[in-house]
């Protein structure tokens, strides 16, 4: 990072002593490798790992690798930003009552594979690599027939790990202690279970010996997870960052000061609370099943997004924060989460579920976050079936009534169809919806609208 002049440094932002010192960083154990440094890794994990190290209770650094090439010559991605700031930069935790910032010490450097593939294969086969952690979005733990162990680099991720599993095994003469503990960061089902499943059908189709399965399934272990912290990324106002810092930072990095990380490990791999001690660091938490906790991210959270967004955009609000904060779809947000959803659920304590709600609600007003109602729109017809239909479900079944808000919420998915048959389309930038529920949406529409009054039944029966 490059340094500003001293005067720039004051009492709101950083410690000058810590910014001084920076250049003196301890270089950690390379112990953990990382598929991807965007901006949520670098402000959850790599915080997280920074903590434990601060903390004393994990000797650790991170070695990078850069997912994808860039597009030409003149592009510039945040991994390239890694090895010119020795691997430095600042996160800055915000929300209404105040800003954090800290100076991330945790990552070592960069590999580029599709430009030194011999470091990327070299890495690998580091005696004191332990840890593989991911984040190659929903679309990047995935099966992929025509990937060959030929391949320099197989193009879908666990193709990737496959090749590399074997080379590691074959380095080691398979070793039942060489073996890693994976830790994806994926918003799917299953994440890590999905990617071993992955893994052996590579295996499979490559008629790698059994030795090399058994090898995976006994000395590699890996853990499903469940993610959440809102990262805002690089700053609009960078310039007021660097004021407070005293540095140019390139990697700079902002979100909530809310953070969780819930890890499932299977009977008798609790070692790996030990192992990688967040949980003993205060900064997640180790389970024998994540699902109810991504139950209550989904119809909480992801719930009220849903819920509300439609009608708050009919209503001309444009942000989280403004509905939040409105008079009248503030109330509806609050009534449809603690009157309506957390009765629908009955797989988690009411005690932890208004708790969890309670963050919820604080986070919807969290001034530094810019959350755009239309970026919730999108895809709505599957996040409504996914996120809201579930709650209106239970409700129904625990209190034998329909909920006020979320049928609410419900007829206004469907004037926002209605409302905006322009915007729904394949292609559009508008709601990016499949286009078969868009075109099914407008077949009832015209069919129905007209006599909605006489036969509102049918109608709502094949909207359904």
């Amino acid at each position: 990072m490059q340094k500003l002049n001293k005067n720039y440094v004051n009492e709101n932002g950083l410690q000058e002593k810590q910014l001084l010192n920076i250049n003196k960083k301890i270089p950690a154990t390379e112990r953990v490798l990382q598929f991807g440094g965007g901006n949520f890794l670098r402000a959850f994990v790599d915080y997280f790992i920074d903590v434990m190290n601060e903390k004393s209770l994990f000797d650790g650094s991170v070695v990078v690798i850069k997912p994808i090439p860039n597009r030409n010559e003149n592009t510039i991605s945040v991994e390239d930003h890694i090895n010119k700031q020795d691997g430095l930069y600042t996160t800055f935790l915000n929300d209404s009552t105040g800003s954090d910032g800290r100076i991330i010490t945790s990552i070592s450097r960069c590999i580029d594979p599709h430009i030194d593939y011999n470091a990327y294969e070299k890495v690998f086969l580091q005696e004191d690599i332990r840890f593989i952690v991911s984040n190659t979005t929903e679309a990047g733990i995935v099966y992929d027939e025509n990937v060959k162990l030929t391949d320099t680099l197989p193009k879908n991720f666990p193709g990737k790990i496959t090749s590399l599993l074997y080379k590691r095994y074959k380095h080691f003469d398979g070793a039942k202690d060489k073996g890693f503990i994976f830790i994806p960061c994926e918003l799917i089902d299953d994440n890590g279970k999905t990617l071993k499943e992955i893994i052996l059908k590579h295996s499979k189709d490559w008629g790698l010996e059994e030795g090399f399965v058994t090898w995976v399934k006994e000395s590699n272990y890996f853990t499903n997870t469940l993610v959440d912290r809102i990262v805002t990324g690089f700053p609009k106002n960078k310039e007021e960052y660097y004021e407070r810092t005293g540095f140019i930072d390139d990697m700079l990095v902002t979100a909530e000061k809310f953070g969780f990380f819930a890890v499932e490990i299977e009977e008798g791999d609790d070692f790996i609370a030990d192992e990688f001690p967040l949980e003993k660091a205060g900064l997640a938490i180790y389970t024998k099943d994540v699902s109810p906790y991504k139950l209550r991210k989904v119809r909480i959270l992801n719930g009220a997004h849903t819920s509300t967004a439609l009608l708050g955009h009919l209503l001309g609000l444009e942000t989280v924060l403004e509905l939040s904060n409105d008079d009248i779809m503030g109330k509806f947000l609050k009534k449809a989460i603690f009157e309506e959803i957390i009765p629908s659920i009955t797989e988690l304590g009411e005690e932890e579920l208004i708790s969890f709600a309670d963050d919820v609600v604080k986070r919807f007003k969290n001034p530094y976050i810019e959350h755009q109602l239309m970026s919730i729109a999108l895809n709505s017809v599957s996040k409504f079936a996914v996120r809201v239909v579930p709650s209106i479900l239970g409700y129904v079944q625990n209190k034998k009534e329909l909920p006020k808000m979320l049928t609410i919420s419900f007829a206004a998915l469907i004037k926002f169809y209605e409302k905006y048959p322009e915007e729904n389309t394949g292609e559009s930038k508008g709601l990016r919806e499949e286009l078969s529920k868009i075109q099914g949406f407008e077949e009832l529409l015209s069919n129905y609208l007209e006599a909605m009054e006489t036969d509102i039944h049918t109608f709502l029966k094949e909207v359904l």
